[in-house]
């Protein structure tokens, strides 16, 4: 049996990898899961899934809320982000999920590398923020990385030596975007966008965080610089198009005229089974794709007025350093603030461009270098996203 610790089991990864788990109970023991501070829903999921481990990482030790883990659950329960970094190295784990969103959880997914585990990766930041790094420390302990995102799981699918790209045969990397709520709406309509439009994602059920990344491109850019890091691509050969039905997840051009592409139903079951039982195949719980049914599949380049968040990425990898790691957490503190009605929804890209354009990039050749970059960007974008407030009101 290979044995999981799942980082960020309440959320939307979280629960689709613990429902692929639960349909393969002779394959997958679950080690730990940890959660920032929804106390019921992880102690309702350590009830059913009986792990050794839960991790509250948000919140300081609490004796009562120990006792009624260990009684309810037979779980110990630990606190404090420290507490994420330990599961994810623990020796009797063989696998660990990293599905925490955002910076907080670049740590542990880090500390699971260096720790030689199989490392599933659904934690864009760790990649983002610290992309030389992270890899290093996967290369330096012989860890095994498999993408998790729809996109790059598609990618390793279609490429046939796994995360090498090969020695010339590949010409370009696209990957795919639904195009998110906005994608044929007027753009003098969107500076009235509300946090609920755009977290009505047409094809995904997602995080609120993930779903307005969605909605601006941010996530398709975060996913670039993902690309850049996972395959070795450079960027001039990654593109991007937008594909409405999110039916093809992404594609591989080779050189000789040939593409090719992984197609299913948008469900984060599939990328999740390909990944915990590579090289095999397991059955996921999604639906069979009925291309009859989906009828067409189109493809157009996205627009550039209408998703500037994408160009910004773009120019944060070829900066390199820690402009990636600017551009995250800018995105993190303005898509907050929009999310809490504090930021209109057009004002996100400004919010993004001009910490760029303010807080210089360094080397990012430590944790923490990066972090301190991290920190600066998020004063920044806050202090820059209060004025943009003050001269609407």
């Amino acid at each position: 049996m290979k044995s999981l610790t799942l980082l960020g089991a309440t959320g939307s990864v979280g629960s689709s990898t613990l429902d692929v788990v639960a349909r393969h109970p002779d394959r997958y023991r679950v080690v730990a899961l940890t959660a920032h501070r929804s106390a019921d829903a992880l102690l309702a999921l350590a009830i059913r899934h009986r792990p050794r481990y839960a991790v509250l990482s948000g919140l300081a030790e609490d004796r009562a809320l120990r006792q009624r883990f260990n009684l309810e659950a037979g779980v110990e329960l630990l606190f404090g982000a420290n507490a994420l970094e330990q599961v994810a190295s623990d020796p009797a784990c063989d696998a660990v999920m990293a599905a925490i969103v955002g910076a907080a959880g670049l740590g542990a997914t880090i500390a699971a590398a260096r720790a030689g585990k199989q490392v599933l990766l659904a934690n864009k930041e760790a990649l983002v923020m610290a992309g030389p790094l992270f890899m290093r420390a996967v290369a330096e302990a012989g860890a095994r990385l498999l993408p998790i995102d729809s996109e790059h799981n598609a990618v390793f699918q279609c490429l046939p030596s796994g995360t090498n790209p090969g020695t010339g045969s590949v010409r370009r990397i696209v990957l795919t975007a639904s195009g998110g709520p906005f994608r044929a709406a007027p753009l003098e309509g969107l500076s009235e966008v509300t946090p609920e439009q755009a977290c009505a994602h047409p094809n995904w059920v997602m995080g609120r965080k993930i779903s307005v990344d969605s909605a601006t491109m941010m996530n398709k850019g975060l996913e670039v610089i993902e690309a850049h890091w996972l395959f070795g691509a450079a960027p001039s050969t990654i593109d991007v198009l937008i594909h409405p039905q999110s039916i093809v997840h992404s594609l591989v051009e080779y050189v000789d005229g040939s593409m090719i592409a992984q197609l299913s139903n948008p469900d984060m079951r599939v990328p999740i089974a390909h990944a915990l039982a590579h090289p095999e195949r397991i059955e996921s719980g999604a639906a069979a794709l009925d291309l009859a049914a989906v009828g067409r599949l189109s493809f157009e380049r996205p627009d550039a007025q209408r998703f500037p968040c994408l160009g910004l990425a773009y120019a944060a990898l070829g900066a390199g350093g820690t402009a990636p790691a600017i551009l995250n957490a800018a995105n993190e503190a303005a898509v907050e603030a929009f999310l809490a009605g504090q930021l209109r929804y057009t004002a996100i890209h400004d919010v993004i461009r001009h910490t760029l354009e303010r807080v210089p990039a360094g080397r990012a050749d430590t944790l923490g270098a990066v972090l301190e970059s991290d920190a600066r960007a998020r004063a920044a974008a806050a202090a820059f996203s209060a004025r943009m407030r003050e001269q609407v009101a």
